[in-house]
């Protein structure tokens, strides 16, 4: 199993709508993601690891897939379509890694 992170780094002028987020970007990935996608994780990022740092990431999506393939054949039909929402909830560039699940 492979888990797809895509983090929303935090700067001084980046912008990020969770609300838009949750109740309209996320549903679309899913439907268009289908079954491929096994689960999501939605994470909203409050702090940095030192007392008072800010958060390093506004937010992040966590989706798992059995494979790179299996992601790769569900997200390359809808990536035009997918990405093209992101101006419509933030104005950060998203970074993605692909991570195998170990434990």
């Amino acid at each position: 199993m492979i888990k797809v992170s895509v983090l929303y780094p935090a700067g001084a002028s980046s912008r990020f709508d969770m609300d838009y987020y949750l109740a309209t970007h996320i549903p679309l990935v899913g439907q268009r993601l289908g079954a491929a996608m096994k689960k999501a994780e939605i994470d909203q990022g409050l702090a940095g690891g030192a007392p008072g740092a800010p958060a390093p990431f506004m937010a992040a999506a966590h989706m798992y897939f059995d494979s790179v393939e299996a992601f790769q054949g569900a997200f390359g039909p809808h990536a035009a379509e997918i990405m093209g929402d992101l101006p419509n909830f933030t104005n950060a560039q998203p970074v993605l890694q692909i991570s195998q699940i170990r434990q």
